[in-house]
């Protein structure tokens, strides 16, 4: 095998961009890795020209990239749901009674139990442990709660 041949030009083309995506974040240059890979699997199957070589890393790589890129990186990233609060799912908490089991101030958050769990709570004022306290909101994984 020659050291220039195409197919491993192509190759070691690829392997270079999909290295760099790992430098720079995007999920872009691994398409360009994946095409040139394409370009050089054709080269070793089959004897093809340059220019046909090179329109079909061009073809290979943006088709993909156009289609795929969102979806992977979603895949990758995960969903947000950036929607409205469930009211019914406040509804769970709210009003509701626990009992602090680390200490909460207005600077620092603390837990309390509620169900059988425990939970990061947060105050406006401070609550020592062993307060029974009032879940007057809810963000996210976090009760806000205010003393009884």
């Amino acid at each position: 095998m020659d050291w220039l041949s195409p197919e491993l030009v192509w190759f070691v083309l690829g392997l270079i961009l999909i290295m760099l995506e790992f430098g720079i974040p995007g999920l872009v240059t691994i398409f360009f890795g994946l095409g040139a890979w394409v370009v050089a699997l054709l080269c070793l199957l089959f004897n093809i020209p340059l220019n046909l070589q090179i329109i079909v890393f061009i073809i290979a790589s943006i088709i993909p990239l156009v289609l795929l890129r969102k979806w992977f990186k979603t895949l990758l990233e995960g969903r947000t749901n950036v929607g409205p609060v469930d009211i019914e799912e406040l509804e769970e908490f709210l009003g509701k009674k626990a009992v602090v089991v680390q200490k909460i101030t207005p600077e620092t958050k603390g837990r309390v139990e509620f169900r059988g769990s425990t939970w990061k709570a947060e105050a406006y004022e401070t609550i020592p442990v062993g307060t029974s306290v009032e879940i007057v909101d809810k963000n996210n994984i976090t009760l806000v709660v205010k003393k009884l």
